[in-house]
């Protein structure tokens, strides 16, 4: 999946992606979206580990930028989000996000993200339903 698109346009504004430290990385696979997210003062709690918050708006970008780069013209927008959080993430870590498109119809999109720790682990599972929207012209 080619999100390089979706990244310049991540990058025209502040947002909840570049705020927390997201970077989304393309992959070869069509249906397959990820990201990375360094686990810091923007995206911990106050313990020093992952906020389960920013695991999960974590998940719904990931899926976000996917749907968006299937659907170019289109606006793709998080309608559910539903997560288990697993395992802990100190500061200083790694996360990764991978999220593989589940079911792709015109108007929804199904995505599950699974995170894991710079180690390999599951720290998170979370799904992810978009709405793709036709733009009012």
């Amino acid at each position: 999946m080619d999100v390089e698109k979706i990244n310049e346009i991540i990058k025209e504004k502040p947002n909840l992606s570049t705020a927390l430290g997201m970077e989304f990385i393309s992959t070869p696979e069509d249906d397959v979206c990820i990201a990375r997210m360094k686990v810091d003062e923007r995206n911990r709690q106050p313990f020093g580990f992952l906020s389960g918050g920013a695991s999960l708006a974590l998940a719904e970008n990931v899926a976000g930028v996917g749907s968006s780069s299937l659907c170019p013209g289109q606006v793709c927008v998080g309608i559910e989000v539903s997560g288990s959080h697993v395992k802990a993430v100190n500061e200083g870590d790694t996360v990764t996000a991978m999220g593989r498109l589940q079911h792709r119809g015109s108007t929804l999109h199904v995505w599950n993200v699974n995170i894991s720790n710079s180690a390999g682990e599951l720290i998170s599972t979370v799904r992810v339903t978009n709405y793709v929207i036709n733009p009012k012209k």
